[in-house]
């Protein structure tokens, strides 16, 4: 917890929040009310979201924590919780402080509810995308974090329309004081990185805002949607809801290693040598194998290539790059090959991913022998110099 001067001690880099059942009609454009998320009820009476009227319904089981203490992994599941059964921190600012104080957390960075934004985003309505966008946004500022911005770090959304809508939204972002911004797809709106992109992170240098990408990109209105299923209610209705397999809820490390390479062999991080980009839930332990081979293979293609890089590959992760993780010993152990000051620690809370209330038990455990000013550093000191949380 933080000590008697206000300061911190423990930062989770990566934590969530998810909407409270009253977002999207307080804050969604009114023209967009018709077919605005509904809240309804899963297989086994729980609550879920439809986000768009008539697809499968979207649980909150999973996303949320229902404050059973010791609960077993095979207990899990996306279906029974309700608003009411489950922590109320996920949606209410207030609340979440005292989570923060029960776990010894002092404040975490807070990612939008990535189901919800995906499906906002990938609608072929752009009116519709940006209105689900914004509506999020305002929530997140007007209402969370305005418990404690200090410690309730929400992150703004950038949509992924075009370049024009992203840029407009970073600099909103910054004239409101958020200490960071989240791309869940090209800012250009194109499936691929390009130039177009630039001008997004031209502002982003400009402002000092940090860039996030949460698990991965994906192509805005043609987000892919996990496989629909069936299933019988407790009022003996059939329910199509989409939960995510194995293969799309981000167990599967280094996914994100070829949109990290792609970033890096652009050259734009020569056009933009103070650009800040962090990581979150990727998985770390790849990353020193992945920049060792990209040196590697730079080297031995650069001329053919008429690569333009200033410096070699593994410089832009050092320099530019940061990463979030949450239980990696193996990240942890082996931090000289990463830079320790790129290494940031996380909870994933309230997502099933999260050891609430035990995350400085998790912390001793996995950073056992850890030289304490290293240790420091990625719990801590990491995040306060990034966001500018002293």
């Amino acid at each position: 917890m933080a000590d008697s001067n206000g300061k911190f001690e423990i930062v989770s880099a990566d934590g969530h929040t998810m909407e409270p059942p009253h977002v999207w009609e307080r804050y969604l454009d009114k023209k967009f009310h018709d077919m605005m998320p509904k809240l309804v009820k899963d297989p086994e009476g729980g609550d879920a979201w439809e986000v768009v009227p008539g697809s499968p319904v979207m649980p909150i089981g999973l996303v949320t924590n229902t404050g059973e203490w010791g609960k077993r992994y095979e207990d899990n599941s996306w279906f029974g919780e309700t608003y009411e059964s489950v922590r109320q921190g996920a949606f209410d600012g207030k609340a979440r402080l005292d989570e923060q104080n029960i776990d010894g957390v002092d404040a975490e960075v807070l990612y939008p509810s990535q189901r919800t934004m995906g499906a906002f985003m990938g609608q072929p309505d752009a009116g519709y995308h940006l209105a689900g966008v914004d509506a999020y946004n305002q929530w997140m500022w007007d209402e969370f974090s305005a418990a404690d911005r200090r410690r309730l770090i929400g992150l703004y959304q950038i949509p992924g329309v075009d370049i024009e809508s992203s840029v407009a939204r970073l600099k909103e972002a910054a004239r409101m004081g958020a200490r960071g911004v989240i791309v869940s797809a090209l800012p250009s709106g194109n499936a691929e990185l390009s130039r177009d992109d630039d001008p997004f992170w031209a502002a982003a240098e400009e402002l000092d805002m940090p860039v996030h990408i949460h698990a991965g990109l994906k192509h805005a209105g043609a987000a892919a949607l996990s496989p629909k299923r069936i299933a019988r209610s407790a009022t003996g209705h059939e329910v199509q809801f989409a939960i995510p397999s194995m293969e799309l809820m981000g167990g599967s490390v280094a996914e994100f290693s070829g949109v990290f390479a792609k970033m890096i062999y652009s050259e734009m991080f020569d056009r933009f040598p103070s650009l800040k980009m962090i990581m979150a839930e990727c998985g770390a332990g790849w990353i020193p194998h992945c920049i060792e081979h990209m040196d590697d293979h730079w080297w031995r293609n650069r001329v053919w290539s008429d690569s333009s890089l200033k410096h070699l590959p593994s410089y832009y992760f050092h320099n530019n790059w940061k990463t979030s993780f949450i239980r990696e010993s193996f990240a942890v152990q082996n931090r000289g090959w990463f830079g320790v000051e790129n290494m940031m620690w996380s909870s994933d809370y309230p997502h099933h991913r999260h050891d609430w209330p035990y995350s400085q038990r998790i912390i001793e455990e996995t950073m056992a022998g850890v030289d304490p000013a290293d240790k420091y550093k990625m719990v801590c000191g990491n995040a306060v110099a990034l966001y500018n949380l002293e």
